[in-house]
């Protein structure tokens, strides 16, 4: 039986994360990949963990009201969080079901300071690493950790472990 996964956000490497997190926990379930452009309803850059959180759910609960027929809905929210006088930049996942849901944080790794700064003026973390590195629409590439390892790590990397993290409820139902 195909299962459809609906992904709350147009972002290719936010769907590529979800695509890559679901194959790898169930490799023999017959999935189709959705998405479609959902509010967070935070700011465009969420500031700290709790707003990013909230940001991750809104897009999985608005995923499920505007699309009721899918079997998983997924909400992807990368944010960034204040540690002393360093920024940290992360993501939380959230999956629904009809039935439960799962939800995991990425890994946190620190900005440099002059990426903080251009936050700090007010420009979102993917703009900010455009102007620093000199790229171009870098969020829907390999993002700023792609950037900082040099591809060891890409954005999509990143977002796929979590997002094995977060189905750990559904591959373990009968202890969740």
């Amino acid at each position: 039986m195909r299962k459809k996964v609906l992904v709350a956000s147009k972002n290719p490497v936010k769907l590529e994360a979800v695509k890559t997190g679901f194959s790898r926990m169930f490799p023999s379930m017959e999935l189709e990949f959705l998405n479609a452009s959902v509010p967070s309803h935070v700011e465009d850059q969420p500031m700290d963990n709790e707003a990013t959180f909230k940001g991750a759910l809104n897009r999985a609960n608005n995923a499920k009201s505007a699309f009721a027929d899918a079997d998983f809905w997924v909400g992807v929210e990368g944010g960034i969080e204040r540690a002393g006088d360093e920024m940290a930049a992360f993501a939380w996942i959230v999956i629904l079901s009809a039935e439960k849901s799962g939800k995991a944080r990425t890994g946190s790794f620190f900005l440099p300071e002059k990426v903080r700064e251009l936050i700090d003026a007010g420009k979102e973390l993917g703009e900010a690493d455009d102007i620093v590195f000199g790229h171009s629409n870098s969020k829907q590439t390999n993002g700023a950790v792609g950037i900082l390892t040099q591809n060891c790590i890409t954005r999509t990397t990143l977002y796929s472990e979590a997002v094995v993290l977060a189905l750990i409820p559904f591959k373990n139902p009968e202890i969740y």
